[in-house]
C-alpha cells in the first residue's frame, strides 16, 4: 500500500498573521472516520481530533510570514508553507510515495504529487492536514493576541470581520498585518 502524504493550509484570506501549512501521513489504524474538512468541525471537535492526530501520525507544519506574504503574494506564500512543511516531514525520517494537496496547484517538493481540488472533503489525509493547520494557525493567532491586545485577534483570528477591520480603521495595523492587503473600507 502507498504511503500518501496530505497537504492543506490555512490563512489564505487574513489580513493579518501567517498561513500555515500542514503535511500528515496517517497511521494505519488512525479513526478515518472522524475526519473532516477543518471548516466543517467546531474549534472544540478540531482541537480534539488534532490532539489525536500529534500523538498519532507523522505530521509538520510549515509557516510563511506576513512579510514573505507581502513579498511574493499569498498563492506562492501558501505554497511555500507547504512546502516547508513537507520538508518537515522529510527531517522527521518520513517519505511519501506520493502528495496530495488540496486546491490546484502543488509545491515544488521531491516527491510525485497531485492536486486535487476540494480535497479537504475527499481525502483522509488532506482533511487531517486541513485540521491540524486550521489548529495550529488559530493557536498561533490568539498567543498572538497575547501580544497586541488591541486587535482582538483571539476573537478573529486576523480575518476580515467587521470588528477587525473597525480597529484597522480606528488604530492601524501591527507588525502581523499584511500590507498588501487591502484592511479599510475605503
Amino acid at each position: 500500500m502507498p504511503v500518501i502524504c496530505g497537504i492543506d493550509e490555512a490563512g489564505r484570506g487574513p489580513l493579518a498573521g501567517p498561513v500555515t501549512a500542514a503535511a500528515v501521513i496517517l497511521s494505519d489504524d488512525f479513526p478515518r472516520e472522524i475526519l473532516k474538512d477543518s471548516k466543517k468541525l467546531t474549534p472544540a471537535s478540531r482541537s480534539r481530533i488534532c490532539a489525536m492526530l500529534m500523538k498519532d501520525c507523522l505530521y509538520s507544519t510549515g509557516w510563511a510570514w506576513p512579510e514573505e506574504i507581502d513579498r511574493i503574494n499569498i498563492h506562492h506564500a501558501a505554497l511555500l508553507a507547504m512546502k516547508r512543511a513537507y520538508e518537515g516531514l522529510q527531517g522527521l525520517g518520513a517519505e511519501a510515495d506520493i502528495v496530495l494537496v488540496d486546491g490546484l496547484f502543488t509545491p515544488d517538493i521531491s516527491c510525485r504529487r497531485e492536486a486535487v481540488v476540494k480535497g479537504d472533503d475527499r481525502i483522509d489525509e488532506i482533511k487531517a492536514a486541513s485540521i491540524i493547520a486550521k489548529t495550529a494557525r488559530d493557536r498561533w493567532m490568539i498567543r498572538y493576541s497575547w501580544i497586541e491586545r488591541d486587535y482582538m485577534f483571539e476573537r478573529h483570528k486576523g480575518y476580515p470581520t467587521l470588528l477587525h477591520r473597525q480597529i484597522l480603521e480606528k488604530i492601524g495595523p501591527c507588525p502581523i498585518h499584511r500590507m498588501s492587503f487591502k484592511y479599510t473600507s475605503s
